[in-house]
């Protein structure tokens, strides 16, 4: 009997598939198992390779062969083992090579030869093609326009290097470059080309402070950067001549990417010329640039080194001390007597002593020019001569000399010209004044001071020493406004030109600021006067016939201004020279009175709201386009207004949403007559000549002959003038003006933008005996916010609790979340921890009504643009008071940076201010008054008023009876408007005459109904006009009651200016004489009132237009300059307005310092495109699913009947919605719990009935999670 066993026999084993000959990265590669007749035994499978991949084996119909698949991560050579029996079957193990797939949408092509702004004939060009991601296939190139095909090298690595030679001559040749990758276009081809020629020199481009126009420094080093980039290869050349004719040596410096840095040192004062030449072109022509005096030269002394007789070939050195000189460098120039110039070397020491270097080569005489910033020297300039050897008692001589120079006293003490300035004002609420002097030595001294008794202090100082000095003026540690300040001093006996008074130091704004300039016999016909500063300051001189000349100007706005004085092209000395004007800024008032030029619509259009719906615009022969205004015509047709401003043809554009309507455009003719000339205006009358408080004063203007135009009319001075004016038979204008206070007032008249007169007048008279007390900080950089960390905003508001308030903070995404309002020392806090960069909005609201301020704006990150305009104030201090009880507000300045904050406070009594600085970019004020009456606040940020400054405050009586008075009832739902709405007034045994009016967003005031109800209460009846937040003043024998005026939301939609969004070109950057626009988004804001005010130096044709979903304005600039753009709703600036718009171009009008020009739309309810009314807006989610992790026990294993949990962290996915859902094997789970535990954490918990299998989707967003759906099983 024999025993038979199955054997095995793995010769017999078959293995083949594309798997086993070439696979594909990341994907599933397949190969068969054929073990039919070899027998029974196990079957092994191994694999080996740059990445681990699994291999999974699956039968295949029971019939002795099975189907492997396996999946590689990365490229490279694996093997696969086979083995049957553990023996290797045949052919194992299989090197297998794996690439990526022959995909033509991963080959890339990259380099300086497909960059159109790189290739130029005669030079190489190069380029790279990339398929190390495509796997192997044929690759091809050809370039169209050559007649040499390119040179094509594989690289080996799956890359291409190509390059071409495009011919000399074959500029301006279009080039066509095909790549393909297995006869198909790769990625972003064909590349088309136009061959630039080798060199452009007009496509150098020049720039830095070397050939600034401003000018350079003499003695420092000036720079000139040079960009060949688009300029092709070349050789470049830079060439400085001096004023004396002679050339400067340049150095050249290579900063790559073909830059250059070109240095020059401006020795002497004058004018240089810069020639730059690019392969033997030149670039430009000469570029003038002027070097200008810098630092004290007079303080500069040769302490050792000034020798009379040298040897040649010994090198010598001269040593200049120029401790205190200030900003500057030591300059020499040794020249022979045959003009050649010896090398000379200067090295600055650490001890404000500078070493010059030199060795003379050859004997003869020399002359040295030793300066210090472009002046020369003390004993700088003299005479040396060379021979080839100096004896011995010539060389003790020498050194004897120059000891006893050294040694030498002057006998006669130098005379100085003393300061003495004047009405310095500071604080008067009691407090330390001090006062220091810094000499240019460092030295301090204790000027003088005398208190004026009217606010102000004198200061006098005896100088010792020339040079620029600095006073220091501190009240209570804090300097006051214009501190510190800095004067020059000159000795009486200098011989060069000197300017001296106290106009070049300090001055009050509107009034008359001197100064003397000592011409030494010169005369007055080479001197020369320049002001700049935050106003025109108008100049006026006067000869003195005796050898010196008075000069006079008035600021009208504070700030410093840079005087500069000279004579025959250069500065004296000392010039420029700095003044700080101090004061309140002017009181401006304007009116405008247009005359304008009218057509005819040619057609019809039907109704009002067409008229609404529709925008007009008139185009000039020039090209220029402005805004017409349209109205409604007595007989039905539409009239067209417009300010001609040249004669001509122009063309008139009516369109609607876009889209021009029937019969536009249309074209008209201008005549040279109609067009606006200011030279033809005529302005008689006293009052430009003086004029007298509290009475009018007239003057006639007459623009009978002038054409059509605006006339716009400013006086600015102590007080704000009430203007009138009245029509004459004659067409011409009777114009009166009644100031309140003594002294300077300037008259600006325009006529079509074009100045007519500019006066200064003298008014005489008694003031209204008002009272002006001021306060000024330095604010200090918040840090920079980060995403993540904790923000807060700060704010006081008396009489109100947490609880009545509510937060909410928007991204700049547009998601909006709640924020949490805490009682922080003396005030409140709302709390917040934004989650991405950008200016956030922060809306704080008592009783559904925005506080005053709000919506605050909230930068996350760095300030984007900092300035007056981005401060913010508000509280109960700028709206009402009451005698003798401290008014308080907020400012809050953190947007701004960094800078000076001023308060001032003007009216009938003193204010005794109170200010405290939080130190988080807010502040809290306080001022208490003696006396009832109006008030003017005002706040200046940097000398500059913020938005809404100055605040006009009623401070009201001792309330008296008034405080027993009450209300009630008072309407808390929606109030509409022409329906009328009623509440309750309790006088509480209060004794007096009731009294109250309602007052519109828009100032529109109406009176109350007041009725009898029952004993001592009275029914007041109201029906508002204006949508919006209006204001109901309730009195009591003309004395508030307590809490008025009271706040009344009138409308059906929430009208939130929190919600209004403002974007456009018009808003960011604009040039002169063309229009532009912005779109004001009023969806989801509600209906109200929408006021659009644009400030800057030239009236603007604006018009706004109403859209589907909001409004667009429509404007045009006239002036270079800054433009500020308000954008209010419901009386509340809306977030980020103002705006600040910077205007480039031409001037095509006289600027002037501030016109205005407004447009206010009553809005209706506006809905956004593609969706329904119903339906809110989402904001725009800023989210990465991939970011969102998960885990515990409740993504593996669930448990019936019991509660299975996980947990989901978001924090680092953005934001989004996070959905979730889970189903069972018999429908939905039976519950399912999320809950945010803060920073974008979740915890989830769900519960299960049924066992089988459940399926969890996680989706952030319309995107799965990583790991989406999960299985469970239960």
């Amino acid at each position: 009997m024999v025993n038979v066993t199955r054997g095995s026999d793995s010769s017999r084993v078959l293995a083949h598939g594309k798997g086993l000959q070439q696979a594909i990265v990341n994907e599933p590669n397949v190969f068969q198992i054929e073990t039919k007749g070899a027998g029974t035994s196990g079957l092994g499978l191994t694999i080996e390779g740059p990445s681990e991949a699994v291999m999974t084996c699956m039968p295949d119909n029971r019939d002795g062969s099975c189907r492997v698949e396996y999946t590689p991560t990365a490229v490279g050579v694996y093997d696969i083992g086979i083995t049957f029996g553990e023996k290797h079957i045949p052919g194992s193990p299989f090197k297998v090579p794996v690439v990526h797939s022959m995909a033509f949408e991963n080959v890339r092509a990259y380099g300086n030869g497909l960059d159109n702004t790189k290739v130029r004939e005669g030079v190489e060009q190069e380029f790279t093609i990339d398929a190390s991601e495509a796997g192997p296939a044929p690759m091809s190139c050809e370039i169209k326009g050559l007649k040499e095909p390119p040179l094509v090298v594989d690289n080996r690595d799956g890359t291409f290097s190509v390059s071409y030679l495009p011919p000399i001559g074959s500029a301006g040749t279009d080039l066509t470059c095909n790549l393909k990758y297995n006869g198909k276009d790769i990625v972003n081809t064909p590349v088309h080309l136009k061959v630039k020629p080798k060199v452009e020199p007009d496509q150098v481009e020049l720039s830095g402070e070397g050939i600034s126009p401003k000018g350079i420094l003499a003695s420092l080093p000036a720079s000139i950067t040079i960009d060949t980039t688009n300029a092709g290869n070349g050789d470049l050349g830079v060439e400085v001549t001096g004023p004396d004719g002679r050339k400067r040596k340049v150095e050249i410096e290579d900063e790559a990417d073909g830059k250059y840095k070109a240095t020059f040192l401006p020795d002497d004062l004058g004018d240089y010329k810069v020639k730059v030449s690019y392969d033997g072109h030149l670039v430009n022509a000469p570029i003038p640039v002027t070097a200008h005096p810098t630092g004290s030269a007079e303080l500069c002394r040769i302490t050792e080194g000034r020798e009379e007789h040298v040897e040649v070939g010994q090198e010598y050195c001269a040593t200049v001390n120029c401790k205190n000189a200030g900003i500057g460098a030591v300059t020499c120039r040794i020249a022979s007597g045959e003009g050649d110039d010896v090398d000379v070397e200067v090295e600055e020491n650490s001890d404000e002593t500078y070493s010059v270097y030199y060795k003379v080569k050859e004997g003869g005489d020399y002359a040295v020019d030793m300066k210090y910033g472009g002046n020369p020297i003390h004993g700088g300039s003299y005479n040396f001569k060379a021979d080839s050897s100096v004896s011995e008692s010539e060389e003790r001589s020498s050194y004897q000399t120059v000891r006893t120079t050294k040694t030498t006293k002057t006998t006669e003490e130098e005379e100085y010209r003393s300061l003495e300035l004047n009405r310095i004002p500071v604080p008067s609420t009691g407090g330390l004044l001090t006062a220091e002097v810094k000499m240019p030595t460092g030295k301090m001294e204790k000027p003088e001071i005398e208190d004026n008794r009217d606010g102000t202090v004198s200061i006098r100082y005896a100088p010792h020493t020339v040079g620029v000095h600095e006073l220091l003026l501190k009240y209570n540690g804090q300097d006051v406004q214009g501190s510190p300040y800095f004067f020059f001093v000159d000795s009486v006996s200098s011989e060069s030109l000197t300017a001296y008074g106290p106009g070049l130091t300090h001055g009050i704004c509107g009034e008359p600021c001197n100064f003397t300039v000592s011409t030494k016999g010169s005369g007055a016909g080479g001197l020369q006067f320049s002001i700049e500063g935050n106003s025109k300051a108008e100049i006026l001189c006067t000869d003195n016939k005796d050898g010196t000349v008075s000069v006079s100007y008035i600021a009208t706005a504070p700030g410093e201004y840079k005087i500069s004085v000279k004579f025959g092209d250069k500065h004296i000395r000392g010039s420029p020279f700095t003044s700080k004007i101090t004061g309140e800024g002017r009181k401006r008032n304007q009116i405008s009175v247009g005359s304008f030029s009218e057509v005819t619509f040619p057609g019809k259009v039907t109704t009002d709201m067409d008229l609404r719906s529709l925008n007009a615009f008139i185009h000039a022969p020039s090209g220029l386009e402005e805004p017409c205004f349209l109205k409604r015509l007595p007989n039905g047709n539409i009239g067209i207004s417009f300010t001609p401003r040249e004669a001509g043809e122009h063309e008139v554009s009516v369109r609607k949403a876009g889209t021009h309507i029937a019969n536009s455009p249309f074209k008209i003719k201008v005549d040279a007559k109609e067009v606006g000339d200011a030279r033809k205006v005529i302005v008689t009358g006293s009052g430009l000549t003086g004029g007298k408080t509290h009475e009018e004063n007239t003057f006639n203007v007459n623009t009978k002959n002038a054409g059509y135009g605006g006339l716009s009319l400013s006086i600015e001075g102590p007080s704000k003038c009430d203007i009138k004016y009245q029509d004459k038979p004659d067409n011409s204008l009777d114009i009166s003006y009644i100031p309140t206070e003594p002294g300077y007032y300037i008259i600006n008249l325009t006529f079509a933008d074009a100045r007519v007169l500019s006066t200064v007048v003298k008014v005489t008279g008694e003031g209204s005996n008002r009272h002006r007390e001021k306060i000024q900080y330095q604010r200090e950089a918040v840090p920079v916010t980060e995403v993540g960390s904790e923000c807060r905003l700060t704010f006081k508001m008396p009489g109100v609790t947490a609880f009545e308030l509510s937060a909410s903070v928007t991204s700049p995404s547009g998601m909006t979340e709640d924020a949490a309002i805490s009682d922080v020392e003396d005030g409140y806090g709302v709390q917040f921890i934004p989650k991405e960069l950008g200016v956030h909005t922060v809306s704080v609201k008592h009783q559904e009504l925005h506080i005053p301020g709000s919506p605050f704006s909230f930068t996350v990150g760095k300030l984007k643009d900092g300035g007056a305009h981005r401060v913010h104030a508000g509280g109960a201090g700028l709206e009402r008071g009451e005698q003798g009880i401290p008014c308080e507000f907020n400012v809050w300045t953190r947007e701004a940076g960094p800078g000076s904050l001023a308060i001032s406070v003007e009216g009938p009594s003193k204010a005794e201010i109170d200010f405290k600085d939080r130190k988080d970019g807010s502040c809290y004020v306080s001022y208490t008054v003696a006396e009832p009456g109006e008030y003017r606040v005002g706040i200046r940020f940097n000398e500059e008023s913020i938005p809404d400054s100055p605040y006009k405050v009623y401070v009201s009586p001792d309330t008296g009876e008034a405080k027993k008075v009450d209300i009630g009832q008072f309407p808390e739902g929606q109030v509409l408007t022409n329906k009328p709405a009623m509440f309750l007034v309790r006088k509480n045994t209060a004794k007096g005459q009731l009294d109250a009016k309602l007052v519109s967003p828009s100032g529109a005031e109406d009176d109350c109904f007041i009725d009898t109800a029952d004993f001592e209460s009275y029914s007041v009846r109201f029906m508002p006009k204006e949508n919006g937040i209006n204001n109901l003043h309730i009195k009591l024998n003309q004395v508030h009651i307590p809490g008025s005026p009271f706040r009344v939301k009138v409308g059906t939609e929430d009208a939130d200016p929190a919600c209004i969004h403002v974007h456009g070109k018009g808003i960011e950057e604009v040039m002169s004489g063309q229009k532009t626009d912005f779109f004001i988004d009023t969806c989801h804001s509600g209906a109200g009132h929408l006021a659009v005010t644009i400030d800057g130096p030239s009236k603007v044709s604006m018009d706004c237009t109403e859209l589907e979903d909001g409004y667009k304005v429509h404007w045009t600039p006239l002036a270079t300059g800054f433009y500020f753009v308000s954008v209010k709703f419901q009386g509340c600036h809306v977030p980020g307005s103002p705006f600040k718009v910077p205007c480039t171009g031409k001037e095509l009008v006289d600027k002037v310092t501030k016109e205005s020009s407004t447009v206010v739309v009553e809005t209706s309810h506006k809905v956004a495109k593609n969706q329904n009314q119903s339906k809110p807006a989402l904001p725009a989610f800023k989210s990465n699913a991939a970011k969102v992790t998960s885990k515990g026990m409740g993504l593996k294993k669930a448990y019936i009947q019991k509660q299975n949990q996980f947990t989901i962290n978001a924090a680092d996915a953005g934001n989004n919605i996070l959905y979730v859902g889970m189903l069972g094997p018999k429908g939905p789970c039976e519950e399912l719990f999320i809950k945010h535990t803060g920073r974008q954490n979740y915890q989830v918990n769900y519960l299960c009935k049924d066992r089988g299998e459940y399926l969890i989707w996680i989706n952030y967003g319309n995107d799965p999670i990583p790991g989406s759906p999960f299985r469970i099983e239960a």
